[in-house]
């Protein structure tokens, strides 16, 4: 069994910083490079990508990252894990093979694929055998939404990877796995920890809580003394040092940007955090109470004492669905008087929305650079700013509506307040809504599917 084990996060969503999984293969040791690329609505944009295409519903950039990185990470034995696979972990994996036969590396690669958290096709069923994926947040049946239903997604956890690893795969490509289960299964498969080792599965789960964002821990998006934090330009994504003893060292390449500190980490700490003593996943429930933090040192954050206790019965189900239409439109306003104006030009849309009879479900205005962010903390806005953006942003079930809307927008620079600039994008667009449903499965329905494959 090794000391330790570095793992290193390479994205913190799909659409993070490009070269930082590179920089941190090149940046210095790593054992394991975990990649997340996938947030809730994430989902649905893949499952309307496979809907035109029945070879796509992946991150595309993963296999363009794998192409420049493969001969650096089986030189090395550096393994990958991530959940990149999105709605088609078979073709994601596919397009990787075929990435690393052109490369030279046949006969050098074991790909796993884990499958099985997609439901889509099972809905009718499910919901026929009184399986109802009631709203978490509202105890509505699935049954009220079932018409609209875009993507439907379990959240697996850390085993079913596992078990990739230790058939020998080097990369390990999932569809929706949580967060966490990217590292904490490197984590299991090489210090051997066991399904009923609560604590130190809870250890594990909190190590890949902390690097799942990326540098959110490491500096980036950090509230706490920003303007100290060093050259953000080249900042360092975390990489975590994880001991057979459940304890873990945050960390980051050295000569890197950005910070790991206490108050770095912290932070990240209590991001989607929800009640701190039971922070429930796949593999564990872990308590965030019981998490110690202590400085190791420039760039090192020691976290150790963690406990958990048993997971549930349940996953959790992450379901999206089409909720009507909305669009957004904006206009800046000018000294003098920029607030007034703005509040003057949206008096006038909304005049002219009723007098065309529009009906919509919610029509919301801000102004931007008055009191967009705070609201009604923001007391009354100066008459001295030197602009104001007027946002309007309208939604409904009438896509038509919508699309009159966009058309009120324009007319305003020549028929209302003066000052008015801002409309180089041009008309706003009619976009639909993809809404969050989130729901609890028994764990008996889901049954994970691994493949190991050699290139």
């Amino acid at each position: 069994m090794k000391e330790r084990i570095r793992i290193a996060s390479g994205q913190g969503f799909w659409g993070d910083l490009p070269d930082a999984p590179v920089r941190q293969i090149e940046g210095g040791q790593i054992d394991y490079l975990m990649l997340d690329y996938l947030a809730e609505v994430t989902m649905s944009i893949m499952q309307k990508q496979r809907a035109r295409n029945r070879q796509a519903g992946y991150a595309r950039d993963f296999v363009e990252l794998m192409r420049q990185v493969l001969p650096r990470c089986v030189e090395r034995n550096i393994r990958v894990t991530t959940n990149a696979g999105g709605v088609n972990p078979t073709g994601c994996a596919e397009a990787i093979a075929t990435a690393a036969r052109e490369l030279g590396l046949a006969g050098k690669l074991r790909i796993g694929t884990v499958t099985g958290d997609d439901i889509m096709e099972r809905l009718d069923d499910l919901l026929k055998r009184g399986v109802e994926l009631r709203n978490m947040d509202t105890d509505e049946p699935l049954a009220s939404v079932r018409d609209r239903i875009q993507s439907a997604n379990v959240y697996l956890g850390a085993w079913p990877i596992v078990e990739a690893l230790n058939r020998g795969a080097q990369v390990v490509v999932t569809g929706r796995a949580t967060d966490t289960g990217l590292t904490l299964a490197p984590i299991i498969h090489e210090f051997g920890w066991r399904e009923m080792d609560w604590n130190l599965l809870a250890s594990g789960t909190i190590a890949g809580h902390i690097i799942e964002c990326g540098a959110q821990c490491s500096g980036g998006n950090c509230l706490y003394d920003w303007r100290s934090i060093p050259d953000l330009a080249d900042v360092g994504f975390p990489i975590v040092e994880a001991m057979p003893d459940g304890t873990f060292v945050v960390t980051k390449h050295e000569g890197t940007g950005g910070r790991v500190s206490l108050p770095t980490v912290k932070e990240q700490l209590v991001y989607e955090m929800g009640d701190p003593h039971n922070y429930i996943t796949p593999d564990c429930v872990a308590d965030f109470t019981t998490v110690k933090l202590e400085d190791a040192g420039a760039d090192r954050v020691r976290v150790f004492g963690i406990e958990g206790r048993a997971a549930t019965e349940f996953l959790k189900v992450s379901i999206s669905y089409a909720a009507g239409f909305k669009s957004v439109g904006t206009l800046v306003y000018s000294w003098p008087d920029a607030y007034a104006k703005a509040q003057a030009a949206d008096k006038i849309l909304r005049q002219r929305l009723d007098r065309l009879g529009l009906k919509f479900d919610q029509i919301l205005t801000e102004y931007v650079g008055a009191n967009a962010l705070h609201g009604k903390l923001s007391g009354e806005p100066s008459a001295d700013l030197p602009e104001v953006q007027l946002r309007v942003g309208v939604r409904g079930e009438d896509k038509s509506a919508m699309e009159r809307f966009t058309k009120e927008i324009a007319p305003l620079i020549l028929t209302g307040p003066p000052g008015v600039t801002g409309f180089a994008g041009g008309r706003p667009k009619v976009e639909e809504i993809v809404a969050y449903w989130p729901a609890l499965i028994p764990k008996s329905e889901i049954k994970p599917r691994v493949e190991v494959r050699e290139v």
